[in-house]
Order: C-alpha cells, then structure tokens, then sequence
C-alpha cells in the first residue's frame, strides 16, 4: 500500500497542471506588472541611498582628516610661539637680573666712594685738630722751657724738631 500512495503522488494530472499554469503565467504577469516596478525602484533607491551614504561618509572622512591635520599644524605652531614666548621671558628676566645686579654694583660703588670720602675729611680733619693740639702743646712746652731757660734759639729748634717729628706720624 505504501508504493500505491507513493505511485500516485508522481501522477500528473493534465487538468491540474493546466490550472497551475494558467495561475502561474496570471501571477507573473500580475507580479511584472505591479510589483516588479516598485520592487526594482524600491531596490535601486536604496543601492542610491547607500551610495550616497558611503560618498558622504567618505567626504566627511576626508574632512575630518583634514581638520585633524590642521589641528596638528596649529599645534605645532602653538607649540612654537610658546617655547618663543617661554624663551623671550627667560631673556627677559635674565636682562632684567643683570640691570638690577649692575645697579646695584653701582650703587655699591657709589656708597663705598662716598664712605671713603666721608673717612678721609675726617681723617683730614683729626688730623688738623692733632696738629692744633700738638702746636698748642707745643706753645705750652715752649713757655715752660722759656720760662725755664731763656735761650730762644735752643727752644726754637727743638719746638721745630719736634713738630716735625709729628708731622711725619
């Protein structure tokens, strides 16, 4: 019985058969006429969309390396004006350290020539009231000796001598 049901299903059936190619030819025809168009511009759409798409992603690619290009550029450029600013400061500060060392070399200098001028009109003027002490003194040992003994010249000579022995301290 397996073989009888088996036969009959690999029977063709003419009237069957006819049918389906009556239906099928109606349904091509059917499908050529209204699907296929919209399918085919449906689908030739979308291969545009994606074409497209694919175009302005690589323009947009492109743009986004050349910015990125030009980033680097002006980083580098950053980079630059900031080691010539860095640099200009250090100059800057470096000249500005030997101004204010000079001036105060010279203003060193100046103190210390002035101190030194101060220190010898003092010591002129020490020295001036030494020799005044010593003359009076002098003029005190002269009266005493005249009045000790009268020789004029013998005192002269050692009032001379002795102020020439301070002159030369």
């Amino acid at each position: 019985m397996n073989f009888v049901l088996a036969a009959g299903l690999l029977d063709v059936d003419p009237g069957l058969f006819v049918w389906i190619l009556i239906t099928f030819t109606l349904f091509i025809v059917a499908f050529s006429k209204f699907a296929w168009k919209p399918i085919l511009g449906a689908l030739q759409q979308r291969e545009q969309s994606i074409k497209e798409s694919i175009e302005a992603a690589e323009v947009a690619i492109k743009k986004a390396e050349q910015i990125s290009k030009d980033n680097e550029v002006a980083l580098r450029e950053a980079e630059a004006a900031a080691q010539r600013i860095r640099k200009e400061a250090v100059e800057e500060a470096e000249a500005l350290r030997l101004d204010r060392v000079e001036k105060t070399k010279e203003e060193t200098s100046r103190m210390l020539d002035q101190a030194r001028a101060t220190i010898q009109a003092e010591q002129k003027k020490a020295l001036e009231d030494l020799r005044n002490e010593v003359a009076d003194l002098a003029i005190k040992s002269a009266r005493l000796i005249l009045d000790a003994e009268i020789d004029e010249t013998k005192n002269r000579k050692l009032v001379d001598n002795f102020i020439k022995d301070i002159s030369k301290n």
